[in-house]
């Protein structure tokens, strides 16, 4: 049987660069589709000035109604500027614990973990982010990591970009595990 994944960066200005496009690009070798959503689907510049050009809306808390995956992986990255916005978008953080609720994969990088702990999607699982975040991750009732990534369940989690390559590899192999056949 065959395996289509469909996969979704969520990311905003300011965020970081590497974090948008090294996990695209990785992706995109896997030959899975990969989607860019950005608020009000904004083209927007990234901390180091590269355009990101999304090519779809955040999607609605609606589409989760029906219970079926849309997206395998949706995808975090990082940018601490970036996350002070996004993590004020109500509708987005529903449509987070909505998707993981139904089974999804989610994968945060750095900065992006800020957006698990404001969907409430931290308690009780043990994941990594930014050091300068352990704090907001313990209070949130999770617990910090410091390794390259870590997975709990179907969050995995890294703490800087440093670790792309790994975290990536291990993104994969659990969206991967956790995808659907197509029938």
């Amino acid at each position: 049987m065959e395996i289509q994944v469909k996969a979704l960066i969520i990311t905003g200005k300011y965020a970081q660069d590497i974090e948008v496009f090294y996990p695209l690009y990785r992706l995109q070798e896997e030959d899975w589709q990969v989607e860019i959503a950005t608020p009000n689907k904004q083209e927007v510049l990234g901390v180091y000035g590269m355009k990101i050009t999304p090519t779809c809306f955040i999607p609605p808390c609606e589409q989760l109604a029906a219970k079926k995956l849309v997206y395998d992986l949706v995808i975090l990255p990082g940018g601490a500027r970036a996350m002070e916005y996004l993590r004020q978008d109500q509708q987005m953080l529903l449509y987070l614990f909505g998707y993981h609720g139904i089974g999804g994969v989610i994968g945060s990088i750095c900065h992006g973990t800020q957006l698990l702990i404001s969907a409430g999607l931290v308690k009780g699982k043990k994941v990594s982010g930014y050091y300068s975040i352990k704090d907001d991750i313990i209070n949130a009732g999770g617990e910090f990591v410091d390794a390259p990534f870590v997975t709990d369940g179907r969050i995995c989690s890294s703490p800087h970009y440093k670790y792309l390559g790994p975290w990536m590899h291990e993104l994969v192999a659990v969206t991967k595990f956790h995808a659907k056949p197509v029938s």
